[in-house]
């Protein structure tokens, strides 16, 4: 089975068996998918994580194929069912609805009107009629008439043919041939429909838009699907996914029909019955899963890439931080954090309450800048923040410190959290949501890492899709993020080592543990020394575990410690040091890498070994740049039409993209304005976290909705709704 399993997968990515066997057998082996693709180029062709990761997810959803396969066929045998045949058809069935159809006539079932039928003895009263001979051709009533039997409930003869139809209806609905071409006529032409269910109007106005909507599932986007979904799921919406049914039933009647004999008209009714009865709910269940899961599987894919993008966001890198959680009654919480993230100091400020202590607010602000030496002063976006950032800003500091909003979507969640206790047990959920704030600005990768993804915000119903999916997807993509960049082993928290290649919760608790007491790590074989961290995890996790100033300078890079001889030898061929090898450009040049391939080692990568010797330990993303917002618009009732402002794109969804331009509300720019092209994924035009230029073309002051627009002309421009 797997060989086939490999060659059906090699057909499916257009790639060799050799990569997907490779591949298979290293994931097989224990190697994670950032192992595979950054330290065995040579085994899969240089595969990147997104090929590996569909191999592996195509792997699993076909051993779960294998696995129902022979649960079907252990229950065919202990009945009695299996033939050679029969078998034959459920080793060759390659997808679980042809399994399922193959199984389905088999398949133990509760008592339905075929079955008692059958008990009545009518099946072969069923099959003459189906058969629908033309010579000489029946008369379904005389024959139907032999069937009459008062003791077994049958005192007519349309008692009879109707029970011969429950089971002619029955068959047509078990036939596989005809649950295939149903399946393609759901699939290809099926409608989606919704309509509100009475007096539910009022309740569910935000469903407005479904109330009355009719559009072909072939063209039905992921969330327009997901939204009339959860409607019915509330109980607003009633919701059927059907093509015509004349089409479905002419379908049935052409293959079932054979004859224009008596017998047939018979079996046009069945059918009928059929399609109505049996098969249409059948296929409507069965579309409508089908529907969810391309859904749930879009939604999924735009929150993995837009959680990917917040987490690489550009680091602002060690610098003393002031954070203020800006708020207005309970005044702001200011943290101040020196260059590794320590808290160093916290209190409160009110600079909205009142002159007064509005100028004591300032005079802390600039105590505190002095006393600790503060870079730069970071504020959360939620409520005041717009607000406080004027004020911070209108304070004279003995520097010029730069000012920048920080998106604190999830700071609470992890200010509640049980990794903020553990971190801050001694101080209250204010406090530790400051310090969230200010880290966040330094390393959004570290901070982001300690908060359930889908509590930060840049999902589109992540609460209605599949949670097992959406878990997976998602813990794939900090997965790869966090080794993409590297972890700094002796400062990196027990949550960010958790996602590093091959650790997981434990071996990331046993290496804070053992760094605790015996101080920081000198090299990466020391981590060996940690308890429970074998030699299949130090494979898997040594290369993207950095120790900065240890005692081999190749613990800084990625060069994985498997392959130090090879730049052990070319240091020695060149007469140098190792040392001297990094970032010296003259001596890489004098580097023939043909020289140093072998069976294990290849040309891929030596070029990887000779990219971290030019830069070792370079950090992937961007370099940090402070970001503001205009000046002077601060809250909705600022904005007017046609004004152009600075924004970041704070959630990327199958229709827009939400952009927030300070004024404590985002703003939406549909898909049609993303661009003067035409847009088809809006993640091709815009980023979460990229810097964007808009256009107020709309806002409804009521209902807190601002339109956006970043063509260069907007296609429309109404009025400002007071």
């Amino acid at each position: 089975m797997i060989d086939r399993h490999i060659s059906k997968i090699a057909d499916e990515l257009q790639l060799h068996t050799r990569q997907v066997r490779a591949t298979a057998e290293l994931l097989q082996d224990g190697a994670t998918v950032p192992f595979i693709a950054r330290y065995r180029k040579e085994a899969t062709g240089s595969l990147d994580e997104v090929a590996i990761a569909t191999i592996r997810d195509r792997l699993e959803k076909l051993a779960e194929l294998d696995k129902r396969r022979e649960a079907i066929i252990e229950s065919l045998t202990e009945r009695n069912l299996l033939t050679d045949e029969l078998n034959k058809q459920l080793l060759a069935a390659e997808t679980m609805s042809e399994l399922e159809d193959i199984y389905l006539p088999y398949r133990p079932k509760r008592r339905t009107r075929a079955t008692i039928a059958r008990e009545k003895g009518l099946e072969p009263l069923a099959l003459a009629i189906l058969e629908q001979k033309t010579n000489p051709a029946i008369d379904p009533y005389q024959e139907a008439a032999s069937f009459v039997d008062e003791e077994k409930g049958v005192a007519t003869p349309e008692d009879a043919l109707a029970g011969a139809r429950d089971i002619i209806a029955e068959l047509v609905s078990e036939d596989q041939q005809a649950r295939a071409e149903m399946r393609r006529l759901f699939a290809n032409k099926g409608v989606i429909s919704s309509t509100v269910i009475k007096g539910k109007e009022e309740e569910g106005a935000k469903f407005k838009d479904y109330f009355d909507w009719h559009e072909p599932v072939t063209s039905a986007p992921s969330h327009r699907i997901l939204a009339m979904l959860r409607g019915e799921r509330e109980g607003i919406l009633r919701l059927h996914v059907t093509p015509l049914e004349f089409e479905a039933v002419s379908i049935l009647q052409d293959a079932f029909v054979t004859a224009n004999v008596p017998a047939s008209k018979q079996v046009e009714i069945a059918v009928e019955d059929c399609y109505k009865r049996l098969l249409g709910p059948s296929m409507e269940t069965e579309i409508r899963a089908e529907l969810k899961r391309q859904a749930d599987e879009e939604a999924i894919r735009i929150f993995a890439e837009n959680l990917r993008e917040l987490l690489l966001a550009p680091p602002l890198g060690r610098k003393n931080v002031m954070a203020i959680d800006p708020g207005f009654r309970t005044g702001c919480k200011v943290a101040c954090l020196d260059r590794q993230g320590k808290l160093l100091h916290h209190e409160t400020i009110y600079p909205h309450s009142g002159e007064g202590q509005a100028l004591e607010a300032a005079k802390t602000v600039q105590k505190l800048c002095q006393q600790f030496g503060t870079e730069i002063i970071a504020i959360g976006n939620g409520t005041a923040s717009r607000e406080t950032e004027s004020v911070v800003r209108s304070i004279r500091l003995e520097k010029d410190i730069p000012v920048v909003m920080v998106n604190e979507s999830g700071a609470s969640v992890y200010s509640a959290s049980d990794v903020a206790r553990e971190e801050f047990p001694e101080q209250d959920v204010t406090v530790r949501g400051s310090v969230s704030i200010g880290r966040r600005l330094m390393d959004p990768l570290a901070e982001l890492v300690k908060i359930d993804p889908k509590s930060i915000g840049v999902g589109q119903y992540q609460h209605d899709v599949d949670q097992g999916s959406l878990k997976k997807s998602l813990d794939d993509v900090v997965i790869s993020c966090v080794n993409q960049v590297g972890v700094d082993v002796n400062t990196a928290s027990k949550q960010l080592l958790t996602y590093v290649s091959g650790l997981g919760p434990q071996l990331a608790q046993n290496i804070v543990r053992f760094r605790n007491e015996n101080g920081p790590f000198r090299s990466r074989k020391q981590l060996m020394k940690v308890k429970g961290l074998g030699p299949k995890a130090f494979e898997q996790a040594a290369g993207f575990l950095r120790i900065r100033g240890g005692d081999n300078p190749l613990d800084a890079s990625a060069v994985h410690p498997e392959s130090y001889h090879i730049v052990e030898k070319m240091s020695a061929d060149l007469g140098c040091k190792v040392a001297d090898l990094i970032s010296n450009e003259e001596l890489h040049k004098q580097i023939k890498l043909d020289k140093y391939v072998s069976d294990k080692v290849g040309i891929p990568t030596l070029r990887d070994i000779m990219d971290e010797l030019a830069k070792p330990g370079r950090d992937p993303r961007e370099q940090f740049e402070a970001f503001q917002f205009a000046e002077g618009i601060e809250k909705i009732e600022d904005l007017k039409l046609g004004m152009k402002l600075p924004g970041i794109v704070t959630n990327v969804t199958a229709f827009g993209a939400f952009v927030d331009i300070g004024v404590h509300q985002d703003g939406l720019v549909h898909i049609s304005e993303l661009a003067d092209k035409f847009v088809k994924d809006p993640n091709e035009v815009v980023k979460v976290h990229q810097r964007v230029t808009v256009t107020v073309v709309d806002v409804d002051i009521p209902r807190k909705r601002i339109s956006l627009s970043m063509r260069a002309t907007p296609t429309s421009r109404r009025q400002v709704r007071q």
